[in-house]
């Protein structure tokens, strides 16, 4: 079976579904799936899970994000981006000055309450706000807190801004998009978005389509690559079975908490937390077949 991590680059046109169904077909692999879902006209870094290493994509959800996007005035849609519904249209206006341009950026870095769109996954009763959307049902979604880490302008045209954004999991850029708009005083879009980085995968680091198919198995990587988050945590070699065998290992020397990714000499092991009450590491996933 093959296990482990891709740093797919997703091209824009696709569906975070259809990044994965090629992936199962091309490689021949069951099991598979993805974290942090990108819209279909976006591209870029799409972290997909093969095996058992699917039972961790749960913990990419923690990580910082970094995208690359365009707003576009002048127009502002229910969906947030370019190929919504016009909601608002602006024939005529002038982006104010740089300072003001930067005063509205910083307005809407570091924590900050968003509103998702309604094109969206969040859900409401079980339910994705998006299905609900398309079915004529009004959806209103409370705003909530996410972190803008850094807001770069990088370029300015007549009618459009090229942004950077570093931020926080939950973060809907079209929003961003949105909300600067609204900062300025007029209508705003999301015209494209590539995101850059989920975590330590990386655009830089990410393979194509047809380097998936070329390259083959090769292309997988062991998850502890992707896994840095997490603190380290060094297991006895003694123990190692054990944790495997989803036993516990006290450790009154250790301090702290939270999940740990779970080393032994062999490598790595799986995630576990530490429970400070019995002063011991607890396996949460456990990766590595027991012996």
């Amino acid at each position: 079976m093959t296990d482990g991590f891709l740093n797919v680059l997703k091209p824009p046109g696709m569906t975070s579904h259809d990044v994965v169904s090629f992936v199962r077909r091309t490689l021949k692999v069951k099991k598979a799936g993805h974290a942090g879902t990108l819209d279909p006209g976006a591209a870029g870094v799409l972290p997909v899970a093969l095996g058992r290493a699917t039972r961790l994509i749960e913990y990419l959800d923690e990580v910082d994000k970094s995208y690359r996007a365009e707003v576009r005035f002048g127009l502002a849609t229910d969906s947030g981006d370019d190929l919504g519904e016009p909601v608002a249209t602006a024939d005529s206006f002038t982006l104010p000055d740089r300072e003001t341009l930067l005063e509205a950026a910083r307005s809407l870095t570091g924590t900050i309450r968003q509103v998702p769109p309604v094109y969206s996954a969040v859900k409401i009763n079980g339910r994705r706000a998006c299905d609900l959307t398309r079915q004529n049902v009004r959806v209103e979604l409370p705003a909530r807190e996410v972190t803008i880490h850094r807001l770069a302008i990088l370029a300015a045209g007549r009618d459009f801004l090229r942004i950077d954004v570093d931020c926080s999991k939950g973060t809907y850029i079209r929003s961003l998009c949105r909300d600067f708009g609204e900062r300025l005083q007029i209508p705003a879009v999301m015209a494209f978005l590539l995101r850059r980085r989920v975590g330590a995968f990386r655009l830089e680091d990410a393979v194509t389509l047809e380097e998936i198919a070329a390259r083959g198995e090769s292309a997988v990587e062991p998850p502890e690559r992707y896994l840095s988050h997490l603190r380290r945590y060094d297991l006895p070699a003694a123990r190692e079975d054990a944790f495997c065998h989803g036993l516990s290992h006290h450790d009154s020397g250790f301090s702290g908490s939270g999940r740990l990714a779970v080393y032994g000499p062999a490598g790595f092991l799986g995630v576990g937390r530490f429970d400070p009450e019995t002063s011991s590491v607890v396996p949460e996933k456990v990766y590595r077949t027991a012996q």
